[in-house]
């Protein structure tokens, strides 16, 4: 296994050389690789793609799949050429995405499906058909940038709850009061009762046993955060340390 932080540099190619390797698989590697190195193996280099491409394309799939309220993704084997995940289709599986997936769990799952493919293509090399990907249903996966993490209290809470699982467990999503930011962890869309109607984006509806916000719709119930500096906690112990009340609003 290499882990070279560029294969630009002609050592890393050099190495690689001297294997003489008759297959190379790219697993999570973020870079493209030169032509150099595409041409080391005879039989190409095959990259495990966290997607049902030609969907997701790009850095951060799996977490973009779920911000987009996907149902469901999966891993594609495809050959790689010098376009970013533009390669012909080896072999794909899916998978269903959870109302309790996070990028931690759903990548765990994938990777298993993934190793199962690459196996399966290595062993029955002369039964793989390669398939051109389609030009339509194209989507790029920007990569996560830790600038994603505030929470906008005006999307819908069903819209932030998909955010913040997608965001975990790296960068996490993160709110504030009064200047002092604080982690979510975990939360889930809660119906906002009648009597907080009119609270606006960001404002607290309860906060005694339960942290519920509203949202530009419904309401989101925080129900695991971290104070910095602190151990993660359930959201009666972080309001006994961190005491807010109906009324205040969160940024």
């Amino acid at each position: 296994v290499f882990q070279p932080n560029t294969l630009k540099n002609e050592d890393e190619q050099a190495r690689l050389r001297e294997l003489t390797p008759e297959v190379i698989i790219v697993v999570a590697y973020g870079k493209l690789l030169p032509k150099a190195v595409l041409d080391i193996p005879p039989h190409g280099c095959i990259n495990v793609h966290g997607s049902l491409l030609p969907r997701w394309r790009g850095a951060a799939p799996i977490q973009r799949a779920i911000m987009a309220g996907d149902k469901a993704t999966g891993v594609t084997l495809m050959k790689m050429e010098a376009g970013l995940d533009t390669g012909p289709m080896i072999l794909k599986d899916a998978t269903d995405i959870t109302a309790a997936d996070t990028a931690e769990t759903l990548t765990e799952r994938l990777a298993q499906i993934g190793a199962g493919l690459a196996v399966r293509a290595l062993q029955t090399p002369d039964e793989l058909t390669i398939t051109p990907q389609p030009e339509e249903g194209v989507t790029y996966a920007e990569k996560i940038l830790k600038s994603e993490s505030p929470v906008d209290w005006t999307m819908s809470a069903e819209e932030i709850d998909r955010k913040l699982r997608a965001l975990t467990p790296f960068p996490f999503m993160t709110a504030a009061f009064n200047g002092e930011v604080f982690k979510l962890k975990a939360a889930h869309p809660v119906e906002r009762p009648a009597e907080a109607a009119g609270a606006q984006p960001g404002e607290v509806i309860e906060a005694k046993k339960r942290l519920v916000v509203a949202c530009g719709s419904c309401a989101l119930e925080c129900t695991r955060l971290q104070k910095a500096g602190k151990s993660e906690m359930p959201a009666n112990s972080f309001l006994q340390c961190f005491p807010l009340k109906p009324g205040d609003t969160l940024s």
